[in-house]
Parts: C-alpha cells; structure tokens; sequence
C-alpha cells in the first residue's frame, strides 16, 4: 500500500481513513493499517505526531477492542478520531512541498546539487522540528549561493570576516541588481527592498538561529517564523542564481 501513496500526507489519510472504517463496522485490511502504522512509527518526528491510541493498537483488533467499549456510537468515534488526527495532518500538510519549493529546488539543484542544493533541503527539513536550525539554515543558503556566484565570477572576498549582507552587496553590484545601479524608481525600491531582507535575515539568524548562545530568558522561534525565513531566502536564491544564469546566457 505504501508504493501507492506518494506523499506521508497521503500516507497518514489512509491510516485515519482505515481507522475510521474498521471503526464503524466495516472489515478492513489490518496488513495496511499495520505498514502505515509501522513507517509512522519508526521516523521519531511522526511517531510523537501520531494520536496515542495508535501507537499502543498494534494491530485492527486491539484497536477494535479499545474504540467499540470508549465510544457506543458511530458518530462519536469519528468525530474522535478525526479530531486525534487534526495536529497529525496539519503538521504534514505544513511539511508538505509546494509548488513554489519545487521550483526553488529544481534550479538550484541545477546550480549546485552538492552544496547550495543540500544546504536549502536542509532548510525545509528543519522548519518544523527545529526552527532555530532552519533560521540558520536560511541564512547559510543565501550565504553560499552569494559566495558560488562571487567565485565563478572571480570575484575576491574575505571568506572569514565578510558578513552576509557585504557578500549580498557585492554579488548584487556583480549582477547589477544594487538600487544605485537603476534609473527607474520602482526598480530602485523593489531592489532595495531586496537588500533589505537579506540585510534582515541576517539579523534574525543571529537572533533567533543555533548559531549563537542565549541568555537566561532565550528567545524561541516558532515554526512560522522559520517558514517565513526559508521561504524568503529560498525565493532570493532563486532570484541570484536566475539573474547569474540569464547573464551567463547573454554572454
């Protein structure tokens, strides 16, 4: 059953849809509910996710068992099951990619598989397990995208000390997105607006990231905010490593 859903969303549907049906009275197949159960519960991430009720049910019988005698009715045993699964699949319907994490990926897989590539799927791993390291992550993307396209250009930079909004400012004069390099106003404000975000994420790495120690009353990123930092240098890689290859095209 597993080679039929693409997808742990898809996966953990049918485990809630399996549930449901043997629930209400209807024979299902305990060999399916036993494999989802199974790929659950060996990844440590969705095996806390899971409601608790599977993971003490090893198989369709004993879950038979505990739902026919906690609930008399139909109704009250989906409506129980599907609000134990609520947290569940929002958490995986959030980890989902979409279409726009895809089409990050596919171009700088293109660019850079083994560097650029690795660090940005690194960042859509960490984002709801671990928000400080996705921060991080965020930040390490635009950093190596900067330094890839400054050392194809053969561009010199201090490794050690330049900071990423400098890295930013100079990959930008190279590819001449810098404001003070466009006439059009609506051009030098988009482009600083740019600047701006990386300029910001920087910050927020040092913040909120795994980089640094914190004090007494550290500060916690949620989920949403790691979201919102790789998805913003996800798209602003994108954008350096389109401009870089559309001059590369030119030339």
């Amino acid at each position: 059953m597993l080679n039929e859903l693409e997808t742990d969303l898809e996966k953990a549907q049918s485990l809630k849809n399996i549930l449901i049906s043997r629930a209400t009275g209807n024979m299902v197949s305990d060999s399916d509910y036993q494999e989802l159960r199974f790929y659950f519960m060996k990844n440590p991430e969705t095996k806390n996710l899971l409601p608790d009720f599977v993971r003490t049910n090893h198989d369709l019988s004993q879950f038979w068992q505990f739902i026919k005698y906690e609930f008399q009715h139909y109704d009250e045993r989906r409506n129980f099951i599907w609000s134990k699964f609520e947290n569940f699949l929002q958490h995986l319907e959030a980890r989902t990619p979409t279409p726009a994490h895809n089409a990050i990926s596919d171009s700088l897989k293109d660019f850079n598989e083994e560097g650029v590539h690795s660090v940005w799927t690194r960042a859509l791993e960490r984002r709801h397990v671990d928000p400080e390291g996705a921060i991080t992550s965020a930040r390490t993307l635009l950093e190596t995208v900067c330094k890839h396209i400054l050392d194809e250009q053969k561009i010199i930079y201090d490794a050690n000390k330049i900071e990423l909004h400098e890295l930013y400012k100079l990959t930008a004069k190279e590819l001449n997105l810098s404001p003070s390099q466009h006439t059009e106003d609506i051009f030098k404000q988009i482009l600083g607006s740019c600047s701006s975000i990386i300029s910001g994420l920087g910050t927020l790495r040092n913040r909120l990231g795994d980089a640094h120690g914190q004090g007494k009353k550290p500060i916690r990123p949620a989920p949403r905010h790691a979201e919102l930092a790789v998805n913003l240098a996800g798209s602003m890689s994108l954008f350096l490593v389109s401009t870089w290859e559309a001059r590369n095209q030119k030339t």
